[in-house]
């Protein structure tokens, strides 16, 4: 037990010092170093949008007319550090009374890294979308509707990862029997969605707000309205779940004797189809076609 727990011990620090590490390389990083994950984004981005870039050193990768610049913001690191603890935690917590190899440690980075391309793919692609379309939206500036649209897409696709990871974990580990996840049943996805929620918080408040961000005087106020989209725009995501949940639980204690037969047959269809209850099928993932934004930048880069 002690061999375990000093082996999980020292998982945990390692996964917390190559977030930190990463994390302290990001903040100083210019284009040409985050070219690792700059070239591919873009690569995708051209796919998707058919719009053409090129790289111009310490700068980024500027679109063709040169109105649209993929820069260091738009790398998507401090999503890749996010989905990266989640996975790796999430694996550490749920394996927590045995002992695990190593391996789950780069798997994590890599699915992390993957997710990180497509959820930057998907970000830019709708930023060059909005920039072309006449939105006017009086109580949000441009840069607020961008704020908004990069933290809504990011953690839509963190919430999306930890699901798919959760049901690939549970098929693994309980197989494909109609009882999958029956002991997790109650949980739901809605009590399961705060686990990521919680993990976004502190990598995009908790670190920049333990650095001091906000003393630094020119960027209070920034800081402070990118603090209030970053705590209220993810609920905005888990709210569709809760109402869901909501809704089956009430189903669930309505008086089916008192109802029309016809009513209470399609009921109970409805619910033994659906996963609003179990999470055993996901087919409420739905939801989330769209972990965080990448924030405000300055100098110390700590905020997104």
């Amino acid at each position: 037990m002690n061999r375990v727990f000093w082996k999980r011990s020292a998982q945990l620090v390692v996964v917390v010092l190559s977030a930190l590490a990463l994390k302290f390389y990001y903040s100083t990083a210019s284009a040409n170093q985050l070219r690792w994950i700059l070239a591919p984004t873009t690569f995708l981005v051209e796919l998707i949008s058919g719009t053409s870039f090129k790289f111009e050193s310490h700068a980024g990768y500027l679109s063709s007319d040169r109105t649209f610049l993929i820069a260091t913001s738009c790398a998507g690191v401090n999503f890749l550090i996010t989905s990266f603890l989640m996975l790796s935690l999430r694996r550490s917590w749920r394996d927590r009374s045995r002992s695990i190899g190593w391996r789950f440690i780069p798997v994590a980075a890599l699915l992390a890294y993957l997710a990180t391309l497509v959820a930057n793919t998907v970000r830019i692609s709708t930023a060059l979308q909005l920039r072309r379309m006449p939105l006017e939206i009086s109580w949000l500036t441009g840069n607020q509707l961008h704020r908004f649209e990069g933290i809504f897409i990011y953690f839509g696709f963190l919430l999306l990862l930890f699901i798919v990871s959760e049901k690939l974990s549970s098929k693994n580990s309980l197989g494909f029997s109609s009882n999958a996840g029956g002991e997790r049943g109650d949980h739901g996805l809605f009590r399961q969605s705060f686990f990521p929620l919680l993990v976004y918080y502190a990598t995009t408040l908790g670190i920049p707000l333990a650095n001091g961000a906000y003393h630094l005087g020119n960027v209070t106020r920034d800081f402070w309205e990118h603090l209030l989209f970053v705590l209220l725009t993810p609920l905005l995501l888990i709210l569709p779940l809760a109402t869901l949940r909501f809704f089956g639980l009430a189903l669930r204690m309505l008086p089916m004797d008192r109802l029309r037969p016809s009513v209470r047959d399609g009921l109970a269809v409805w619910i033994a189809n659906t996963s609003v209850l179990r999470m055993g099928s996901y087919k409420m993932v739905s939801v989330c076609r769209q972990p965080g934004s990448e924030g405000p930048r300055r100098q110390h880069r700590g905020i997104g």
